[in-house]
């Protein structure tokens, strides 16, 4: 115990019980300290789909009494699940806004004396079927004290404040429809991870992510060290920096001159453009090793950028100051043009580190697009000049109802500016970044979420307006408002807000949007590159948003603007906008459901003025009916980004077990061998299960009508992998449910295999997979750790068989751990191990010394 909690702990235990319904600061934190609150799923089977029955539990061990009846005091929760429940036992729950709830004491409290315990049921939203569901740091207001977190719930180890989810009512999600969802076991495991295909290390070692096009090794070796000099062409200066520093990490520096200036005769790496080569097709490249000379010649400096990429990519994890190297000859052209990953942390912030670690893997495996979602409800991540608002406001969380200096909390950060997922990048910061991107040869897309999905921006610019109208500067108050003062529509979005379309009525908007962009692209020029791309969401707008406006009723009154009612109003948006950014040369792009009249008909792409338009195609839930719209975005002349939910989203768990993080809403899990297996140019052949995992045979049956065929498929320009926040707070965490999974979307972006013509289950299919998976045990997991990145690791399979246990990973030549004793020593697994007690097992996989898998028992 520290000096501080010492000092603490006696300050604390000074304190007399309550005698009355008022608790001083001391009894607050004394009460809170000392009193567990625990979160439980009662039943999900207890209404279908449609909700379930929760608990919080009060477990008084503080010292201090809490007397009948109301009292001045409230208790707040994260509650991700819309609590409907409005009185339980004693409490009145209300909800707040987004996931905020309190429960507030009445008459018929009946009062928590030290050693009590009480529970609160009630019923919510839809199922909990993972911890991650909950959300930690529930805390107490007092009048207006100082809020006091529950110090057991003041962490990122959930199980300390999440009772056991074991009960078959818990682990599955509801029993009308039958959920069949083959939950993760060992055994389970053992029997996925069996496979008939095997592959070698030294295969592993010259596999390539992504798998370039063709690749002939030979005979003779070439041996790498710093005796060697590399020749480049004078345009390449930027990519031999970047190159220089990579082949630092393995202790290799070598000298480099221009190529027009005479030099030594030595081993030489050569760098060189030629547009002849692949047809002059972009990005592509040639790698030629052999035994005294490296050459690198990319159709473009992006080509020659990824032909270093590859070279690198056959070093061995461990190589340091020497590496050796098989000849080999290398053509390579990417498959796709726009290779991405989406990255959320408008929702929880996880600090400018993650976003360079990002930026830097990215490159590493040929991807050239961060699109950045950097505002939503729950954030504001990017200082702008000229509103700073956006980011001292829209950039924190706490508790302060009036949302005067920050947004209200959510997503378990609790009452205070310190806790999770708070902060922004600066202007400088950004700049920083943007200028490490481009050296990699990644574009950074901007997402300005709107009209939907931007309550963070409505309230910081709320904040500003009521600032300046204090200062009595009106005009200048009303400037970039986004809301209207008095507008009583009505609406809720999936995520419980009340409140966070922008008023699309309201020119101030697009003078909002204007400022903001202008912004970013004074940005982008400092940073020596430009803005050539912008998203601005469109998605999710709360079916009610506009309709009791006093704006929007004068814009319907207006003859001849194309406006007559609510329903013109998304596409009335869109249409400014994309104006908007078309003066200023850039190309605008959306959320599918953001381009769509109804759940068929895109918006007429004639309409907007853009050459080019970019579609992010996301819902491919496929008994919802409307996972043809990437087909039909493309046929209407949308550029489109394939984004599926079913196969792309890594906010969702890597396998169906409670204690993985992330949402299920679109498919109970996502492995990286379900990433690995998805076909860009076959949307409708990865149809695999519905969400109650039905086996789906008959996929035009199960969507009650014809599906289209794609008539342009060169509109089909992108894939990418996509990360939201909620439920993910540290950099730790975020990194580590992007990795390995972004390397599938690299593998399938760049490259198309044969196996895509005869189906997954091929020994095509399994050879491929295999070898991708050993690839990432036998090299590229550990070159990850070195640049501090621990990547999620499998949990290992294992069953008992005849006393004796047999263990297997999903990732062949993964290090196995296992343990006899509970978890209390381990060791590595490389046979079958005899067994006396299957209760004490315990297994993990390992890659270095830091990066763990979740442990597993036999059961």
């Amino acid at each position: 115990m520290s000096f501080k909690q010492t000092i603490m702990a006696s300050v604390l235990a000074s304190v007399p019980l309550l005698a009355n319904a008022t608790l001083s600061d001391s009894e607050l934190q004394r009460f809170t300290q000392g009193t567990a609150l625990t979160f439980a799923v009662e039943d999900n089977f207890h209404n279908g789909a449609s909700s379930f029955i929760g608990s919080m539990t009060l477990t008084n061990n503080s010292g201090v009494a809490l007397p009948k009846g109301e009292g001045d005091w409230q208790i707040y929760i994260h509650s991700v699940r819309k609590i409907h429940t409005k009185q339980a036992s004693g409490f009145k729950v209300e909800h707040i806004n987004g996931d905020l709830h309190r429960f507030v004491p009445t008459a018929e409290f009946p009062g928590l004396a030290g050693g009590e315990q009480l529970t609160i049921k009630f019923e919510a939203n839809v199922w909990i079927a993972a911890y991650s569901d909950f959300m930690p740091r529930a805390f107490m207001v007092v009048k207006e004290q100082i809020p006091a977190i529950f110090a057991n719930t003041d962490t990122e180890d959930l199980q300390q404040f999440i009772a056991p989810i074991e009960r078959e009512n818990q682990l599955r999600r509801y029993n009308e429809p039958v959920d069949r969802t083959q939950l993760a076991t060992a055994k389970l495991r053992y029997e996925r991870n069996q496979n008939s295909v095997k592959v070698s290390e030294e295969e592993a070692r010259k596999r390539i992510i992504p798998k370039p096009n063709k690749v002939d090794f030979n005979r003779g070796k070439a041996i790498l060290d710093s005796n060697w000099q590399i020749r480049f062409a004078g345009r390449l200066k930027s990519e031999l920096a970047v190159f220089q520093q990579d082949l630092a990490q393995y202790g290799l520096t070598l000298d480099a001159q221009p190529d027009h200036i005479a030099v030594p005769k030595q081993p030489t790496i050569i760098l060189k453009v030629d547009s002849s080569i692949a047809d002059g097709k972009a990005q592509s490249y040639r790698l030629e090793i052999d035994d005294e000379r490296i050459e690198i010649v990319g159709v473009d400096n992006a080509g020659v950028f990824y032909g270093m990429q590859s070279l690198l990519a056959l070093f061995p994890a461990d190589a340091r100051e020497s590496v050796t190297l098989q000849n080999v000859e290398i053509e390579d052209s990417p498959r796709l043009s726009w290779r991405g990953m989406h990255y959320d942390n408008a929702r929880n912030f996880h600090g400018k580190e993650a976003m360079f670690k990002l930026v830097e893997q990215m490159a590493r495996y040929k991807m050239n697009v961060l699109h950045w979602h950097f505002s939503d409800d729950e954030g504001w991540r990017l200082d702008i000049p000229g509103l700073p608002e956006l980011a001292q406001i829209g950039g924190h969380r706490c508790f302060d109802l009036t949302e005067q200096s920050c947004l209200l909390t959510q997503l378990g950060t609790g009452p205070f500016k310190s806790g999770s997922g708070n902060g922004y990048l600066t202007r400088e910061d950004f700049v920083e970044l943007l200028k490490f991107a481009k050296a990699r040869h990644i574009n950074i897309v901007p997402e300005i979420e709107s009209p939907g999905h931007a309550r963070a921006s409505i309230k910081a610019m709320e904040a500003r307006y009521n600032k300046l109208i204090k200062q009595g500067k009106k005009a200048e108050a009303s400037a970039y408002l986004l809301s209207e003062p008095g507008d009583e529509s009505q609406y809720i979005t999936v995520q419980s807000y009340t409140d966070n379309s922008i008023n699309v009525c309201l020119d101030s908007s697009y003078a909002f949007m204007e400022k903001v962009t202008y912004e970013l692209q004074s940005m982008y020029r400092d940073a020596g590159t430009r803005l050539t791309n912008l998203h601005f969401g469109g998605d999710e707008v709360g079916a009610g948003s506009w309709g009791k406006s006093k704006a929007c009723q004068n814009l319907f009154a207006q003859p001849n603007n194309g406006v007559s009612g609510v329903a013109d109003l998304k596409p009335y948006f869109t249409q400014r906008v994309a104006e908007m950014l078309n003066k200023r040369g850039i190309t605008p792009g959306a959320w599918e459901d953001g381009l769509m009249y109804d759940r068929v008909n895109p918006f007429n792409r004639s309409a907007f003025p853009n050459k080019t338009f970019t579609a992010n195609v996301w819902d491919n839930i496929w008994e919802w009916g409307v996972a043809d719209r990437a087909y039909r975005l493309a046929n209407e002349g949308y550029q489109v980004i394939l984004s599926h939910g079913t196969h792309l989203y890594f906010d969702h768990p890597y396998e169906a077990h409670p204690q993985e993080r992330g949402y299920y809403w679109a498919t109970r899990y996502i492995d990286t061998k379900k990433t690995f297996s998805y076909m860009p140019d076959d949307v409708y052949g990865n149809a695999d299960f519905t969400r109650t995992r039905e086996p789906i045979v008959n996929l035009e049956a199960l969507v009650g009508r014809e599906l289209p065929p794609l008539e342009k498929p060169e509109n089909i320009v992108g894939m990418q992998g996509q990360v939201w926040s909620e439920t993910i707070r540290t950099e730790e965490q975020v990194l580590a449910m992007i990795f390995p999974r972004i390397l599938a979307v690299a593998e399938r972006a760049w490259h198309k295999s044969k196996w895509e013509s005869v189906g997954l289950n091929s020994k095509e299919f399994d050879k491929d997979w295999q070898l991708f998976a050993a690839a990432l045990s036998v090299k590229e997991l550990a070159k990850l750790q070195h640049d501090q990145v621990n990547a999620n690791l499998p949990v290992p399979g294992a069953k008992l068989e005849n006393g004796n246990l047999f263990a297997n990973s999903a990732f062949p030549y993964l290090t196995i751990e296992y343990s006899l004793d509970a978890g209390q020593s381990w060791q590595a697994y490389s046979a079958p191990v005899a067994v006396s007690d299957p209760s004490v097992v315990r297994l993990r996989t390992r890659v270095g010394k830091n990066n763990v898998s979740r442990v597993t028992g036999l059961n």
